[in-house]
């Protein structure tokens, strides 16, 4: 520190922690009757929601609950789920929305390994949630969301969640933050090669992130928010915060079907909205039934797989502006962004969708990416060729893997968080990835992207679904094996595959293999490999 600033110190005018539940307050304050939440034929504005969360906080308070100590959801995309965001914080607490579609003994590792001490759960899932308690050692207590709107009633010996916020105090005075680094919520993985990992969030990247949405999606005043992205999944990508920091309304749905996202979109003028790339299928392919028109724009946010040119093109007619991003569990969701230059609205469709397929640049919110070869740990040429492990850096990077130092030393070594996933870097910066590095496909020492040979086949458009994972071989080693998923009244040989991946495809790249099925995926519609590779083994 030099001499000129040696007596200037932080104090409580100057530093203030980073907290997204400041984004509540002010919505509530300087919007309180507009539109915060609609589900349905119920609503709230942002004044009945900032009440609501106030309760929930001093209630869980009232039942023994202690400052870090972590509150289990099992929950639909309802305003309940929504409500944790902030509620729980508010007290201190910490918040663990889980994946409903797992199972009793996963979710029951889950709660001992996070330590809940209360488990919210939705009717619906409330059998699954019993049997991971009573596997569980924590053995939290239950209280259960009684979905009126979905024609459910409580008939169970557990507390309703509506009665326990009567119970509460909607003038709670809300914990004081003493740390930004505190832990905000835990996210769990998918664990599909053994347990699933808790990542830790802070309440610094969860701010932060909130605030990058906003700034790399050019979102406006009062967004209409549709939920079609699970909000147990990295936290709904730290959109809950976004849309209080926008005074916005959130548009939940229980249930995801195509003739529902019309009817919403048109009736609530929706203009925004995340999901994989399944959802954007649904859009793009739904019936004339299903359809309704409007004459506003919607944007979508897309990770995973980057949209196939004909679903873009698709998308765009329909009056859809597609944002592609990138990121995992570890970075609060996305923290890559394919930042549009408006130039490139004048490139043919096919050429917009090559560029889109380019996972991008890092979130200004994000320090930094890299690519970088795995056994020296290099930046690898900027020339789209070669490939390395994708690297992060910066304030939306989680804090570490709970319970698990190794883990987590390992992921931060050097300095960046190694994603294992496997990509090249262009001369503009971009990064675009390849493969997970446990998906590469290795035939006769050449390195196969599983993602070049999908993205080939995506282009027919017969195609609803398709993975592709290594197969073993006598002669390569391994060869690429391809699952397709075919549209509804659709046909397609395995002979149209092949040739079709031959003209486009070198030869050492195209399947040996095609099997037609239904493809297994993940909640958040992410193609299930693991899956797919148990059928040929």
């Amino acid at each position: 520190m030099n001499n000129i600033d040696i007596s200037l110190k932080k104090n409580e005018a100057n530093h203030v922690p980073l907290t997204p539940i400041a984004f509540l307050e002010k919505a509530a304050t300087t919007f309180p009757n507009k539109k915060s939440l609609i589900y349905n034929r119920k609503s709230f504005t942002w004044s009945d929601t900032y009440s609501r969360c106030k309760r929930l906080a001093s209630a869980l308070l009232s039942r023994g609950m202690k400052r870090g100590d972590t509150i289990g959801y099992l929950a639909m995309n309802t305003p309940e789920l929504y409500e944790a965001h902030f509620g729980i914080p508010m007290a201190g607490l910490i918040l663990n929305a889980m994946n409903y579609r797992l199972d009793p003994k996963t979710l029951s590792f889950i709660i001992d390994h996070s330590e809940t001490k209360l488990l919210v759960t939705d009717l619906e899932f409330l059998s699954v949630a019993e049997q991971a308690v009573a596997l569980s050692n924590s053995q939290p207590f239950i209280i259960v969301i009684a979905d009126i709107e979905a024609g459910f009633k409580n008939n169970s010996k557990y507390q309703d969640y509506e009665e326990l916020l009567s119970s509460g105090d909607p003038n709670h005075i809300g914990s004081i933050l003493e740390d930004e680094w505190e832990t905000i919520s835990i996210n769990y993985t998918s664990g599909t090669t053994g347990n699933p990992k808790g990542v830790a969030y802070h309440y610094r990247g969860a701010y932060l992130n909130a605030l990058g949405n906003i700034l790399e999606w050019d979102m406006g005043s009062h967004p209409v928010y549709m939920w079609t992205l699970p909000m147990f999944h990295c936290n709904g990508w730290c959109f809950p915060w976004t849309i209080a920091a926008k005074a916005g309304t959130n548009v939940c749905l229980r249930k995801i079907t195509a003739k529902l996202m019309y009817s919403l979109i048109t009736e609530h003028c929706v203009d925004h909205l995340c999901g994989a790339p399944i959802v954007l299928s649904m859009l793009a392919d739904a019936t004339s039934k299903e359809k309704t028109s409007f004459d506003h724009s919607c944007k979508v946010m897309t990770a995973a797989a980057p949209p196939p040119a004909a679903i873009l093109e698709a998308m765009q007619k329909l009056g859809f502006q597609v944002t592609h991003v990138y990121g995992l569990t570890e970075v609060y969701g996305p923290c890559v962004v394919c930042a549009w230059d408006p130039e490139w609205n004048n490139l043919p469709i096919k050429e917009q969708a090559i560029i889109k397929s380019r996972q991008g640049v890092a979130y200004l919110v994000q320090e930094g990416i890299r690519v970088v070869n795995q056994e020296n740990d290099l930046d690898v040429p900027r020339d789209g060729k070669t490939i390395g492990e994708v690297l992060l850096r910066g304030n939306i990077t989680m804090k570490g893997y709970l319970k698990n130092p190794v883990a987590t030393e390992e992921a931060f070594s050097g300095g960046w968080f190694h994603t294992g996933d496997l990509g090249v870097m262009f001369e503009n910066g971009y990064v675009q990835l390849k493969d997970r590095a446990k998906d590469i496909i290795i035939s006769g020492g050449e390195n196969i992207s599983s993602i070049e040979i999908e993205n080939c086949i995506y282009d027919l458009e017969q195609v609803a679904a398709c993975g592709v994972v290594a197969m073993k071989d006598k002669k390569w080693g391994e060869v690429p094996c391809v699952f397709v998923e075919l549209k509804p009244d659709h046909t397609l040989s395995k002979d149209q595959i092949i040739t079709h991946c031959r003209s486009n495809l070198a030869g050492f790249k195209v399947p040996k293999e095609v099997i037609f099925q239904e493809i297994p995926k993940t909640s958040t519609g992410k193609i299930q490999k693991v899956e797919l590779r148990k059928l040929i083994t």
